[in-house]
């Protein structure tokens, strides 16, 4: 994922689109896939977000699947996730899925590929 110091375009864009995920709002990892220029790159967003999360302080709580689902498998990590998302105030349709009506995040166009 890493050239040396360098990222490659692709991960720049989505540590960058993750990072701009507002407090209270989520985005899906096919939304950043396609905004990041990959519109089928959803799984690489997700290794992306396992590999550089603390190293780049990203926000992953606020990334969630197509239908709003926590998708972390492990029991830890989604009540983990349910919790900071509770705490910004993220509404749930029901447990551990996300009302992407009322909190899914639109950034600017200047993402738009």
């Amino acid at each position: 994922m890493e050239r040396g110091a360098n990222m490659l375009p692709f991960t720049e864009r989505v540590v960058s689109l993750i990072k701009s995920i507002p407090h209270g709002k989520v985005m899906t990892y096919g939304q950043i896939a396609k905004l990041a220029g990959s519109p089928r790159g959803a799984r690489q967003v997700v290794r992306i977000l396992h590999a550089m999360s603390r190293k780049h302080q990203l926000p992953w709580h606020r990334v969630v699947n197509a239908k709003g689902e926590i998708a972390i498998k492990d029991t830890e990590g989604s009540d983990s996730q349910y919790h900071f998302l509770c705490a910004e105030g993220v509404q749930f349709k029901r447990e551990y899925v996300v009302d992407l009506n009322a909190h899914q995040y639109y950034p600017d166009p200047q993402f738009e590929h």
